[in-house]
């Protein structure tokens, strides 16, 4: 693997030389805010694995003969089948056949790193309508559920995610809005890393200074306890740990007895940081009935924004918020059209809730 720290005045610039040095397969292991000399620096940690030598004779004479059959593999070889033809009806998208503000959208959604697929699917609905703007034809490609007790009206929450996606402090920033809009609402913080990350202290601090309950959950028999005191609060928020490789979070929600509760949602936490091909293995090991919806975060770091809608149009799951900034209070918003889109088409911020 080929590692590369990356510096620069903020996120943004950093982000865009690991995009255009390393490309879109690159790694972010690691990203921080120095100061020197009293001049604010973002340093950023990527990597990319390197590409393979080419194969031996011996190797290719091997690849030739026949292999067992594997789900894995022929998944694999289908996903190769469908880039190949992509790559040959692409060619065929003509854009005069749109209408100039219709060909301008997809242009840019092109450069936002939207995915292919998207775009074709998206070309081909705006082919038979000149009339039809791009937001309409966007709208069941990115659901929108946003946060609130109206839409969200299950007890218990639980986030997860990729580690340093921001899952504890979004839930932080939630429980606080919750206490904010009503100081009588009853409120539990919740810890499933078993005592092993900063992650719990962290949470388990705020709980104290804001006057929330806080339980750890190591499993079942702690989930059923909370379970069983569920009726002492209004809404109980759940901070999952990242899963280790191979793991799923299918198989960590039946270890600790929460899958097929009816009073509860997970909610993936994700940032617009990673890979195509990152978000393609988050969403395969996050797939759960139990999950609801996608919550964005670290949203002011970005640079571009099309994982929003390849993330939204792989999953089916909506949008509930979105997050950004450092700051535990200002700094989210429930996703909605105007705000979505704004984001999207104009890199504009949403207003804090």
């Amino acid at each position: 693997m080929h590692v590369k720290t990356y510096r620069g005045p903020n996120p943004a610039v950093v982000f865009a030389q690991v995009k255009a040095e390393l490309g879109e397969e690159a790694i972010i292991l690691g990203n921080r805010t120095l100061t020197e000399n009293g001049v604010k620096v973002c340093e950023v940690m990527a990597a990319v694995e390197p590409k393979p030598a080419a194969a031996s004779a011996l190797s290719r004479t091997e690849d030739l003969m026949p292999q067992p059959p594997s789900g894995a593999r022929w998944q694999h070889e289908w996903s190769e089948i469908k880039d190949c033809l992509m790559s040959l009806i692409k060619p065929q998208m003509n854009l005069d056949m749109l209408s100039p503000r219709q060909r301008l959208a997809l242009e840019y959604l092109e450069r936002e790193g939207v995915d292919t697929k998207i775009i074709l699917a998206l070309f081909r609905e705006l082919r038979e309508d000149a009339g039809l703007s791009i937001l309409q034809a966007l709208e069941p490609v990115v659901p929108l559920k946003g946060w609130g007790t109206r839409s969200w009206s299950q007890k218990y929450h639980l986030f997860c995610g990729p580690y340093g996606a921001g899952k504890t402090s979004m839930l932080i920033r939630l429980a606080l809005a919750d206490k904010k809009a009503d100081p009588k609402f009853r409120v539990c913080l919740a810890s499933a890393d078993n005592g092993q990350g900063k992650s719990r202290m962290v949470l388990k601090h705020y709980a104290e200074l804001s006057g929330l309950a806080f339980r750890d959950i190591a499993g079942p028999e702690d989930f059923a306890a909370l379970k069983g005191e569920g009726h002492n609060f209004d809404r109980i928020y759940i901070d999952l740990p990242g899963l280790p490789a191979s793991a799923t979070l299918h198989d960590r929600l039946s270890t600790m007895g929460v899958n097929g509760h009816s009073d509860t949602a997970a909610h993936l936490i994700l940032s617009p940081h990673f890979a195509s091909a990152q978000y393609k293995k988050f969403l395969e090991a996050y797939a759960a009935p139990a999950v609801k919806s996608i919550v964005w975060t670290k949203l002011d770091e970005a640079c571009s924004f099309g994982a929003v809608i390849n993330v939204a149009a792989q999953s089916g799951l909506p949008v509930s918020a979105l997050s950004f900034g450092a700051g535990l209070k200002q700094s989210f918003a429930p996703a909605q059209a105007e705000t979505m889109w704004r984001l999207i088409f104009k890199h504009q911020l949403p207003v804090a809730a």
